[in-house]
């Protein structure tokens, strides 16, 4: 009889294994295929994904009102690919008012941990008199932090000035800035150790969140994602926009003067807010030119698509309103 139940649960083991192993297939979407979209007269950006120099990865992009463009270059993330293990993280500066722009390392001031920087999501924040804040979401030793810098445009150098952890704040993956000292941030695992965050994935746990943090006050604002990611704001500043890696989906979260959070809708589309929204895939490809891409940012006609670990690609469109 014992021997029997052993059988038993060991089929049933084996059963819940095999029906969790086919869910994170299809999470990972490990049998889909690409149709290829093609743009015209599109090419990869000078100084990213360039092996000889070290520099490689384009995480994630974000783009001033005037044009100028931040990068973060060189995360290694636990289980992903780097070409340089050894090479601390940089921040990449790039002008989409060039004729042919060039990625350029910002530096960085002193007193900084260089060493240990391996930056993944930005965010910028523009103050009442103009200063750039630029937030980052930085691993040192596989950890998670939010640094703050500004941008100091006369010597192209970014000023540190502050590192903000929280319990809170375990396994940051991207961040929105909403002022000087705030920010939503984005926890893509409840675990920030590798093997308990594949075992949170492999079992479906929806225990990834958003976060609200400043000087005052911490709160989850948000939760129950499979692997909450980018996170961004509508142009009204009224809706937050958070998408959800593993499930396949955006949430549409509406923001209040307390900074909470409240859902309206989950979808897989854009123009998000409309009665009809639809989705227009303009750029697709099989790994051939990019490998793992992260971010898509437009600015002015001209597309920038960004990869966690791979090179960066660069499309100026040539009429209105084909991006």
């Amino acid at each position: 009889m014992g021997k029997l139940l052993l059988l038993a649960l060991a089929g049933i083991a084996a059963a819940f294994l095999a029906g969790r192993f086919m869910a994170f297939r299809n999470k990972l979407n490990a049998s889909r295929e690409i149709e290829p979209v093609e743009l015209p007269n599109c090419h990869l950006i000078k100084g990213i994904g360039n092996i000889v120099q070290l520099k490689a990865g384009s995480e994630d992009i974000d783009i001033l009102p005037n044009g100028l463009v931040f990068i973060s270059s060189g995360l290694k993330y636990p289980g992903l690919k780097s070409f340089a293990p050894d090479k601390p993280g940089e921040i990449l500066l790039m002008d989409l008012n060039e004729k042919n722009p060039k990625a350029r390392e910002l530096r960085i001031s002193r007193g900084f941990d260089l060493a240990s920087f391996n930056p993944h999501g930005i965010s910028t924040y523009i103050d009442k008199d103009d200063s750039v804040y630029l937030f980052v979401v930085n691993h040192p030793h596989q950890k998670s932090t939010v640094e703050v810098f500004t941008f100091v445009e006369d010597d192209n150098s970014l000023k540190h000035l502050k590192t903000i952890k929280h319990d809170l704040l375990p396994s940051v993956n991207d961040i929105l800035a909403v002022g000087p000292d705030r920010f939503y941030a984005t926890n893509d695992h409840y675990f920030s150790d590798s093997v308990l965050m594949f075992l949170e994935m492999f079992l479906g746990l929806t225990w990834s969140n958003v976060v609200y943090y400043s000087p005052t006050e911490v709160k989850e604002v948000s939760g129950g994602f499979y692997s909450a990611n980018g996170i961004n704001m509508s142009p009204d500043e009224k809706y937050i926009y958070i998408a959800d890696l593993l499930d396949h989906n955006i949430h549409v979260m509406e923001k209040h003067a307390n900074w909470n959070l409240t859902q309206m809708k989950v979808l897989r589309v854009q123009n998000i807010l409309s009665e009809k929204p639809l989705v227009s895939r303009v750029y697709a490809e099989n790994g051939s030119v990019l490998q793992g891409s992260s971010v898509a940012a437009v600015h002015d006609g001209k597309l920038l698509i960004g990869t966690v670990f791979h090179k960066a690609l660069y499309y100026a469109a040539s009429a209105p309103g084909q991006i």
